[in-house]
């Protein structure tokens, strides 16, 4: 993730960072990590497993759902159990309850359904996820500009972040 304070890119390893050791800079870091907290850290029903060091993942929530995070070096690791079975049930409960559960991979994203996978590709800061619905159930997905959507090119379709 990036780390505006740091000047840190998306898909860059952080300066501070000492592998196997964390933060270098932990007493003095930027608000913006301090305030930071993966859900591993604070949802009572991910165990161990689900320790980013181990899962090679790191689970974070949007405004429309739950983000998936994969270690760049470990692209694949969200499709390894236990994680891709909670990733799908996460999936359908987020189809019942309007919320949507997106795998990033580097710059790559995936909006991920209890059926199916839509490989949405890099999605920029301007641009958002548009989910074409059949009731609850998404059956399709598309990238569009977020002026687009200002300007109502894609009514009846619920956009996500």
């Amino acid at each position: 993730m990036a780390i505006e304070a740091l000047a840190k890119p998306v898909n860059a390893w952080c300066p501070h960072c000492e592998p196997g050791r964390g933060c270098a800079i932990y007493a003095s870091r930027p608000a913006e990590c301090e305030s930071f907290a993966c859900l591993w850290l604070v949802n009572d029903l991910l165990d161990a497993r689900w320790k980013p060091s181990r899962s090679k993942l790191v689970l974070t929530t949007s405004e429309d759902g739950i983000e998936v995070r994969c270690d760049p070096g470990f692209p694949d690791a969200w499709r390894n159990e236990p994680y891709a079975g909670d990733i799908r049930a996460w999936a359908a409960e987020g189809e019942t309850n309007d919320m949507t559960v997106v795998v990033i991979v580097g710059q790559r994203m995936i909006l991920v359904t209890p059926d199916r996978e839509f490989d949405l590709g890099i999605v920029g800061p301007d641009e958002r996820i548009v989910r074409e619905l059949e009731g609850t159930k998404v059956v399709g997905a598309t990238v569009v500009k977020e002026s687009d959507l200002d300007a109502g090119s894609a009514k009846g379709a619920a956009p996500t972040a």
